[in-house]
């Protein structure tokens, strides 16, 4: 007996922020802001977090807007890739 079974695919999170740091070879480091509301007083207040992400040429400096893109695991860190320039 056969079944139809359908895969679910994923959707990869893409998020935007700043390079802080390209210090590291092949791997920069984005800072991400977002604002969340307050679930009792919905005041939103800002929540910034840093994620290393993978630069294959070393071509992202110190400030550009960026956009990364999560993917499988290249390191204990890493977890993203840096798709492009924003």
């Amino acid at each position: 007996m056969k079944t139809n079974q359908t895969k679910t695919v994923a959707t990869r999170k893409k998020l935007t922020g700043t390079v802080v740091s390209d210090k590291m070879d092949k791997t920069v480091v984005v800072n991400v802001i977002r604002y969340v509301a307050h679930k009792k007083y919905g005041k939103y207040f800002k929540i910034d977090k840093h994620y290393k992400a993978h630069d294959e040429n070393n071509e992202y400096k110190v400030g550009d807007m960026v956009i990364i893109e999560e993917c499988r695991p290249m390191s204990k860190d890493k977890t993203f890739v840096v798709v492009g320039k924003k």
